[in-house]
């Protein structure tokens, strides 16, 4: 029989106690050698003196090692114990996500063929949207309801890789109003950075005007920052109009979620 209380996974789960030694563990590691309490138990949600008493607890353990008040540091069996549990949630993580979500989510497609319910279809991505067919793809999935060509198709046990590429966005910046605004865009370098590109957005009126003067009304403008991340992320080739003060954090942004940018001067030199 299985002694589950040597399974790290059950240990985590099944103990709170056991969950924010490993949580102190690990702010302990983040943050070493000056540890605060107070943040650690503000951010775990118990008092400063539970913190002190698990810390304590830890280095009567040889988890921690203390070097003074307030200084502290993992000692390699604190970061075996860490790594161990990690692996064990992470591991638990994966199974959730693969084994089970997959099984019971119900992704929804549109049909390219005449699917009846059950039929085992192959699931693509095309333009950005989810297409659903009686073709053999690299993933595949159940119908779960009858559909004909067009109509939206619920698609459950989804398994394989669905093949598809990120789009590259154009990072156009435009002068907010008092530094000149849509006056000082080159209406020809702006054509030249949306050549090709599939949506357009628009942050700022500035960037609304510019885009108006070329005769080019934008796909996008409220909510167009997340609107452009979310079609870039569906494969379409993106660009968006910024004004200068909003620049940076744009760029920020895309490089937090890791999409592939270009940036596009528009005032003529």
């Amino acid at each position: 029989m299985t002694d589950f209380t040597d399974d790290p996974l059950y240990v985590i789960l099944r103990s709170k106690r056991e969950a924010t030694r490993f949580q102190i563990l690990v702010e302990i590691a983040e943050h070493q050698p000056a540890v605060r309490q107070q943040e650690i138990a503000a951010k775990l949600g118990v008092t400063p003196q539970a913190v002190s008493e698990y810390i304590r607890e830890l280095v009567d353990e040889g988890l921690v090692t203390a070097h003074g008040r307030g200084r502290y540091e993992v000692t390699k069996n604190g970061i075996e114990w860490v790594l161990r549990h990690a692996e064990a949630l992470e591991s638990y993580a994966r199974h959730i996500n693969r084994d089970i979500i997959q099984q019971v989510a119900v992704w929804t497609a549109i049909a390219r063929d005449e699917i009846r319910k059950g039929d085992t279809v192959g699931v693509f991505m095309q333009d950005g949207w989810l297409y659903a067919t009686t073709e053999e793809r690299s993933a595949t999935g159940i119908a779960t309801m009858d559909a004909a060509p067009g109509e939206d198709l619920g698609v459950a046990r989804l398994n394989g890789i669905i093949q598809h590429e990120e789009g590259l966005i154009h990072v156009c910046k435009v002068p907010r109003v008092e530094r000149g605004g849509s006056r000082m865009v080159s209406t020809d370098l702006l054509r030249e950075a949306i050549r090709g590109v599939e949506v357009v957005g628009a942050v700022g009126l500035e960037s609304y005007v510019a885009l108006r003067k070329a005769g080019i009304e934008p796909d996008m403008f409220f909510g167009s920052r997340e609107g452009v991340i979310e079609a870039a992320f569906h494969g379409r080739e993106c660009a968006i109009f910024i004004v200068d003060e909003e620049f940076t954090d744009f760029l920020k942004r895309l490089e937090t979620v890791g999409l592939t940018y270009t940036i596009h001067d528009l005032i003529p030199s």
